[in-house]
């Protein structure tokens, strides 16, 4: 009787695994061709490396201005509707791509990925505490991790397709942008910029029909355990400051989601500054995402069977810190190759946080969900640091006598230094943080 009930329980779930699978993979997507924009858009409206960064700012920004909003809408509408919404938001942010692309103006792209950024917001406040309570809390990390396959396979084509689709060629019209007269200028960046408008017309329309399928879907209604009050006082909890590891989960995130953003979204431009043709920097990114990929299969069968999630966690940091030191310590494709490394250290963060963070958090779970959403936003504050960093240590190298392009490389080599505080905060959290139920000690 019992083994039969567990089999209906995963009939029951693997429809909607796979409908939430499917959606992870649409922003999964859409978030990781920021590593082809970078370079993309840096080379057409003529940026720094700290402006070029801002890419990342506008997408992550939007987490912060919407998670707490959407946690407000989801309560209103539910999950499926919420999800709709998403998916229809993204979409018009997609179209704002076209008149960006014919004005070839910065702050109209930004835009754009602004509000493709809000759509995301909505459609991950509502998927990932839904996939996280939709089975035992003890497997939350599992599940979490077969999204975590769907949404890096999905960045990893969008890197290779968009990578094509926008830096093919870029090498030739860096090279003629210094010989040409401005009109020839105008005129050459005026085309590489129109080349964002099929890909951004066809990734709208398969939004908007998405936003509609997704409202007939079989999802069912849950709803988070209620509050474990055990071991935690005589007064019941009334409020989500009572949990501190909830706000350790979301500072862990924060740096989490920098880190992971580093990893995939300035490894071509790295490579680029290293000397690498973008017709092969362009694939660097595929690379960071597959190791994600691979390590997310190895958490799948793991987790928690063999490895427990808590473990998975500072396992994951440890190596993020030995990672980070060795791209400080080596140079060339090699470097390139660790910080593409750092996909198998970020790739069972996400997993093993999110149930770490919302266990026994009950009728908090959707605002405790939105408060992590939020966190999402470190990956619009810690990589344009990183290219603050690049600017300011390659103008100090030039200054000291160093040419500009070896300038770049050891610049851009130099302040992955970033990278460690993050891991070692991560590494805090995976051994106490998420232990601290209760801001009374015993």
């Amino acid at each position: 009787m019992i083994k039969s009930t567990i089999e209906n329980n995963k009939r029951n779930t693997l429809i909607p695994i796979i409908i939430i699978a499917g959606l992870f993979f649409i922003f999964g997507f859409v978030t990781w061709i920021n590593g082809a924009l970078i370079p993309f858009m840096k080379t057409i409206n003529e940026l720094t490396d700290a402006q070029s960064y801002l890419v990342a700012s506008a997408s992550y920004i939007s987490f912060v201005v919407m998670a707490l909003p959407a946690s407000y809408i989801l309560n209103k509408i539910g999950y499926r509707k919420g999800m709709s919404l998403g998916l229809f938001i993204m979409a018009i942010g997609a179209l704002v791509f076209i008149p960006a692309a014919e004005a070839r103006t910065y702050w109209v792209f930004l835009t754009g990925i602004f509000i493709q950024g809000v759509g995301m917001t909505i459609l991950q406040t509502a998927a990932n505490p839904y996939i996280t309570i939709l089975g035992p809390i003890e497997s939350g990390a599992k599940r979490i991790a077969i999204m975590g396959i769907a949404n890096k396979t999905a960045g990893a084509l969008g890197s290779l397709i968009f990578g094509a689709l926008l830096l093919s060629g870029i090498d030739e019209v860096k090279e003629k942008l210094g010989t040409v007269s401005l009109e020839e200028k105008a005129v050459l960046l005026d085309t590489m910029a129109d080349s964002v408008f099929t890909p951004y017309l066809v990734m709208a329309i398969v939004l908007f029909v998405l936003a509609l399928l997704i409202r007939k879907a079989p999802l069912p209604h849950v709803e988070a355990a209620p509050v474990d009050e055990k071991n935690v006082g005589k007064t019941a909890k009334t409020n989500i400051f009572q949990f501190p590891h909830l706000w350790l989960g979301v500072l862990t995130l924060f740096v989490y989601v920098g880190a992971e953003v580093i990893a995939g979204d300035t490894i071509i431009a790295y490579g680029i500054s290293l000397g690498f043709p973008a017709t092969d920097a362009k694939f660097f990114t595929t690379l960071t995402l597959l190791a994600m990929v691979a390590t997310y299969a190895l958490g799948v069968f793991l987790i928690p069977k063999y490895l427990k999630q808590g473990t998975a966690l500072r396992i994951s940091a440890a190596l993020g810190i030995i990672f980070s030191i060795c791209i400080l310590s080596t140079t060339g494709f090699t470097s390139i190759l660790f910080v593409a490394a750092l996909g198998i250290a970020n790739a069972l963060v996400w997993p093993a946080v999110w149930p770490l963070t919302l266990e026994g958090l009950g009728k908090f779970t959707k605002t405790a969900s939105a408060l992590l959403i939020m966190a999402i936003s470190g990956g619009a504050i810690i990589p344009p640091l990183y290219g603050r960093l690049v600017d300011a240590n390659k103008h100090e190298l030039i200054a000291n006598g160093i040419n500009e392009s070896d300038a770049l490389a050891t610049a851009a080599t130099s302040s992955y230094w970033i990278l460690i505080p993050c891991y070692a905060f991560i590494l805090f959290f995976a051994i106490w943080g998420h232990k601290y139920k209760s801001w009374l000690r015993k």
